[in-house]
């Protein structure tokens, strides 16, 4: 159980007026949201439908299911106070919901994937408090997209400034808006926050025609040991199920979870997600969810959860969480990486991001990109402390790239 920060609106009702938003934003009524079940899925769904680098992640159903099922709530160190910008009654029609941000008053820095621990550790060293801060992310979800849904251009920069007022006004310590896709991450820089690099590996689909023209492109040696990989899996005696949608029933949900929560069992740690949050996005957006489900001698001993978006202006799928029952060598890969990528493969997926940090992956055809994110720090000399820090970081980043660079595992780089 997480204490409790002070946060504003605290003990408030769900909504709250916040009356910060400037002249420029007059024309907007502005509200934090503490309860996304307040607004209406359809609304906040045509927000994110306007946007290219749109996400499930992004989705109603996604983010209510991790605050209704206690994964990301104040109970563990997470305060939904979602921003909203509402465009007020004209020509007979409603207000409308014109500009969001999925906005969080964080106690911790567990399940973001930016880290920043050494950043509260300076301000505690000088007895300043780093928590509460406030964080703009998809809670445990490293993945790129959109953070200032908007209706317009207009509405979007509205939303930025809106953030950063709340945010100086609020005597918390920061903010950070994790993963923006590049052209938010530019409003951003514009509007003074200080961005920081990172890496991620993402593979591409070239128009294979199957998992053995994609061996095709690599080095003589990366096809060779994913092969060896693949058969050694085969020869233990374990085969494997897709589940997809509907498919995956109640049954395979307790079965995954058990893998999810064995996982992190090994490691020591805590799990972010239950079952009941799995349940909640298997009934609510069945068509983005893939079950890799593997098994051996009848019983099935290991599963991935990958999501992917159904619309093939986007064609991306996700890889997230997977778990084993039982230890076999090179499990994890097939489970989790050519289980996958085959899909990928087989439906025309266009792009699959494997998720946070993982060199191993580049010897699996996924190659490095280069991830944002955007830092307020309301300290002057904190500020100027972290902008040195992200300098020199920067430059070790793109020598980190240059490196990879010149280990691509494709034959022809």
């Amino acid at each position: 159980m997480q204490s409790e920060p002070c946060v504003p609106g605290q003990g408030e009702p769900a909504r709250e007026s916040h009356d910060r938003a400037g002249a420029a934003a007059a024309q907007y009524r502005t509200e934090i949201v503490s309860d996304l079940g307040q607004v209406d899925a359809a609304a906040w769904d045509a927000l994110v439908a306007r946007h290219t680098d749109a996400t499930p992640f992004l989705k109603h159903a996604f983010l209510h299911a991790l605050h209704a099922s206690g994964s990301a709530c104040p109970d563990t160190g997470w305060h939904p106070r979602y921003l909203t910008l509402w465009a007020p009654p004209a020509a007979g029609r409603p207000q409308r919901l014109a500009a969001a941000m999925p906005l969080y008053a964080k106690a911790h820095s567990y399940g973001e994937y930016v880290f920043d621990w050494a950043w509260a550790d300076a301000y505690a060293r000088n007895g300043i408090e780093y928590y509460p801060k406030w964080l703009a992310a998809i809670p445990f979800t490293p993945v790129r997209g959109a953070r200032l849904l908007a209706e317009d251009a207009e509405a979007r920069r509205l939303l930025l400034q809106v953030a950063l007022a709340l945010a100086a006004d609020s005597q918390m310590s920061s903010l950070h808006i994790l993963f923006p896709d590049e052209a938010e991450a530019a409003l951003m820089a514009q509007a003074g926050m200080l961005m920081r690099h990172g890496v991620q590996f993402h593979w591409t689909n070239d128009g294979y025609g199957s998992f053995d023209d994609f061996l095709a492109t690599l080095s003589q040696k990366k096809r060779k040991n994913i092969r060896a990989e693949r058969r050694q899996v085969a020869q233990a005696g374990i085969t494997f199920r897709r589940l997809r949608g509907a498919e995956i029933d109640d049954d395979a949900w307790k079965f995954f979870n058990r893998c999810y929560r064995q996982t992190y069992r090994e490691h020591h740690s805590s799990p972010y997600l239950n079952l009941d949050f799995f349940r909640r996005i298997g009934a609510a957006m069945p068509q983005h969810l893939l079950l890799v489900i593997a098994e051996r001698a009848g019983q099935p001993i290991a599963s991935s959860l990958v999501v992917y978006d159904d619309d093939p202006a986007v064609s991306t799928l996700y890889g997230r969480y997977w778990g084993a029952l039982e230890y076999h060598p090179c499990l994890h890969f097939e489970t989790a990486y050519y289980q996958p990528l085959e899909f990928c493969i087989e439906h025309g997926i266009g792009t699959f991001e494997g998720g946070a940090q993982g060199e191993h992956k580049m010897a699996r055809g996924f190659l490095p990109v280069a991830t944002r994110s955007a830092h307020w720090l309301a300290h002057p000399a904190f500020a100027d402390a972290v902008e040195r820090f992200l300098a020199r970081e920067r430059q070790g980043i793109d020598a980190y790239l240059d490196e990879l660079g010149e280990r691509n595992p494709f034959a022809r780089a």
